[in-house]
Formats: structure tokens, C-alpha cells, sequence
């Protein structure tokens, strides 16, 4: 089975979670990936709990955002390890970079784009950032909250008396900047397969979650009211949402449509409600009166009196019960990757499912340096050179 990426080969100067987490989906699709990685400081994600192992020397963060890659050590604060990366690009092939530095820092470290496509013409560079390669905020640190905030997302996502809410996954990071930066890159694939000709991808995570405003923070493009908190039918001004039951736990509705509406209000006993649908100031009172009914019952109770019920509704599972459910297990969702030892740990699968091709999952992120040796004789360098190189502290790790 041909993998779908296979060929292209992809040097990773990335750490933490966007870039990673992109170089892993391309990797599972067959990219050979090699992570450039820096033995004086250490990525937070091998340090991110939990542990795979007693002796916590192996996160299932990295373990997961790195599988399928190899690892090499490099102080690309010299010169030595510049000339590597030179050679990488030339002689291996490695024609595709993702770096999440601040703008700039490749620069400085004689690794910019105008450099290396000079050397080059073929290479794609994907640059990720919070705030992109331009304007007044790209040298600004930041996080998924920051990216979330400054994009608008946060103005409208919560509830009235609370303010914004802080989501629970990294919508901007994953969501923006992961997603992006394999879009960007495949699209430059495809062209250079047309022209034989690279170029710079600019992937912002803040400008990533512009378009998400798509329903309803468009108005405001057109001079009209900025949504707020709760006044939108997605956001809470609607039955659209989530309910509380009588055990503590949630369920979900996301019914629009008067079919699942219909369907919904008459499996609570509440279809009586549906001719005064239209009253003015009727949601309120219609919202009180569906969580008043749902907190009469446990979750199970409802799930089952929903079970053959078309109405979009749905409990609100834990991860555990979400991983174990049969929706992942019907889907492939959880695969096991073999962990440092030889063991399998579970982790979440490739998403997209192909008919002419299954990812493979070949082994968990590797360790410092795991690999520096393997690829520097690949490039003709002997033992006495590799030797030399680390006691100068050009090359590190295991």
C-alpha cells in the first residue's frame, strides 16, 4: 500500500502543540518527518504529564504528537549545525519546513525562507504563529485564550453572568494553526508538482479564527449588531444547548429544525408548547420549562427515552466514556502505537478515513537525539566527525 504523502520529506523545527500536532498528521499519511530538535532546551511536551512510564522519562503527549517521526539534536547556534541542515535540504531532500519560532528567529539563525530558496527554488517553508509574519502584534507572545480573544470568538462565547467561557481543547492552536498549516502545505505540494516551484506559507492562528465568525459574527462585517453573550440561537438565546439532569450530568441539544423540535418537546411532554412557538418573549419560559423537565431525571433516563427519538440530543460523555464508546470503536478512533519498549500505548487515530489507504502507525515519539547518528551517517559523516561534533555540543541527545 502506497502511502499518500510518501516522498515528501519534512524537516520539524517545531515544539508544544500546533506544529507538532501538523507534522504528525502528515506523517501518519506517509511524510517522512524529521524533527530538528535543541538538546539545551528541552520541549515542554516531553515534559507534560501523564507518563507512560514509572520513571516519567516519556510523555503520551510527545509520545502521541511525535509518532512516526525520528528525532535529531542539533545547537543551530553553530555553524556545524546549519551546515546539517543545508545538507538536509540538498542531499536528503528534505524540501518541506514547518517552524513555529517567532518571526524572525530563523532569521537570525541563517535559516530564513529567502536564504534556503536560494538554495532551494522547490522548498516550502510553512511559518507558524499566533499573530502571522506582519503587522502590530507579530512579535507578541501568546496562547489558544489570546488568539481566541483577539479574533472576536471570546465577545460571544459564554454565558451572560459568567463572561467568556475558557474552552477545554485548543480550538485556535489545533483547530487554526494545525488544521492551516497542512492545508497550506498540500496546496503548496500540489502546485510545486505543477511548477516545480516553493514558496512561504504565513499561518496565523489568530487569522485562522476570522472565518469562523461565518453565522454569527458576519452581521458585524456588514455594519450590523456584534453578537454578545447569549443572544444568538447558537449561543444560547435558543434551545440550543445543554441541560442539566438530576444526577449532575449534561445532555445536548442542537434540534433547529421544527421536525427535531417536534420531536423533542413532545418526548419531554412539553408538545404543548408548540403552539405558542411563536409568541413574543416566549424562549425564556420555554427554556426554563425544558430544564425543569430534564432535571427531573437522570441522564440515562433520558438517553433511553431518546434512544429511537430523531431530535438531535445527545449526552455530554466524559473523554473516558467518549473513547470508549462505540461511535470510537465503530470508527477506529483509538489505535495502539508501539511505545519505546516495544509495548503498545493507545492513542487517538488519524481522523479521516480513505478508501484506498489506512495510516500507519509505526512507532511513538522517539527520544532526544534518538535518531541524530543514523542521519548524519546517511550524509556521509563518519564516527570520528559524529565524535567530534559531540563533545563540541553540536549534536546531542541519546
Amino acid at each position: 500500500m502506497t502511502a499518500l504523502l510518501e516522498g515528501i520529506k519534512v524537516l520539524d523545527f517545531t515544539t508544544l502543540l500546533p506544529g507538532p500536532f501538523a507534522t504528525m498528521m502528515l506523517s501518519d499519511l506517509g511524510a517522512e518527518v524529521l524533527r530538528v530538535e535543541s538538546h539545551t532546551r528541552v520541549d515542554m511536551a516531553r515534559l507534560a504529564p501523564p507518563f507512560i512510564d514509572k520513571d516519567q522519562k516519556v510523555s503520551c503527549m510527545h509520545a502521541m504528537l511525535n509518532r512516526n517521526k525520528k528525532s535529531i539534536a542539533l545547537d543551530l547556534k553553530q555553524p556545524e549545525g546549519i551546515t546539517i541542515i543545508e545538507r538536509l535540504i540538498r542531499e536528503r531532500g528534505f524540501t518541506v519546513i514547518v517552524e513555529q519560532f517567532r518571526p524572525g528567529a530563523m532569521d537570525r539563525l541563517g535559516l530564513s525562507y529567502e536564504r534556503l530558496s536560494g538554495m532551494e527554488p522547490g522548498l516550502i517553508y510553512c511559518s507558524i504563529t499566533g499573530y502571522g509574519q506582519t503587522g502590530p502584534l507579530r512579535d507578541r507572545a501568546g496562547h489558544d485564550i489570546n488568539y481566541l480573544s483577539v479574533a472576536g470568538v471570546m465577545s460571544y462565547s459564554g454565558k451572560g453572568c459568567t463572561g467568556p467561557c475558557q474552552m477545554g481543547i485548543q480550538v485556535a492552536d489545533v483547530g487554526s494553526g494545525s488544521n492551516n498549516a497542512v492545508i497550506g502545505i498540500l496546496a503548496a505540494v500540489i502546485h510545486r508538482t505543477k511548477t516545480g516551484k516553493g514558496q512561504h506559507i504565513d499561518v496565523s492562528m489568530t487569522d485562522g479564527m476570522f472565518p469562523h465568525h461565518v453565522v454569527s459574527g458576519i452581521r458585524a462585517l456588514v455594519g450590523e449588531t456584534d453578537p454578545g453573550l447569549e443572544t444568538e440561537m447558537l449561543n444560547g438565546a435558543s434551545l440550543y444547548g445543554f441541560f442539566e439532569t438530576s444526577d449532575g450530568k449534561y445532555l445536548s441539544f442542537g434540534g433547529l429544525e421544527p421536525q427535531f423540535l417536534s420531536a423533542f418537546l413532545k418526548t419531554l411532554g412539553l408538545e404543548a408548547y408548540l403552539e405558542r412557538i411563536f409568541e413574543p418573549d416566549i424562549n425564556g419560559e420555554l427554556k426554563e420549562a425544558v430544564a425543569e423537565k430534564i432535571r427531573s431525571q437522570t441522564r440515562a433516563y433520558w438517553v433511553e427515552a431518546f434512544k429511537d427519538v430523531d431530535a438531535c440530543f445527545e449526552p455530554v460523555l466524559t473523554v473516558s466514556e467518549s473513547l470508549a464508546s462505540g461511535h470510537a470503536a465503530a470508527r477506529g478512533l483509538i489505535v495502539e502505537v508501539p511505545g519505546p519498549d516495544g509495548a503498545p500505548i493507545r492513542q487517538i487515530a488519524f481522523p479521516i478515513q480513505f478508501s484506498g489507504y489506512k495510516p500507519q502507525y509505526r512507532w511513538a515519539g522517539p527520544a532526544l537525539g534518538q535518531d541524530t547518528t543514523e542521519i548524519l551517517k546517511s550524509l556521509g559523516i563518519d564516527d570520528r566527525e559524529i565524535g567530534e561534533m559531540r563533545s563540541k555540543g553540536v549534536i546531542g541527545g541519546v
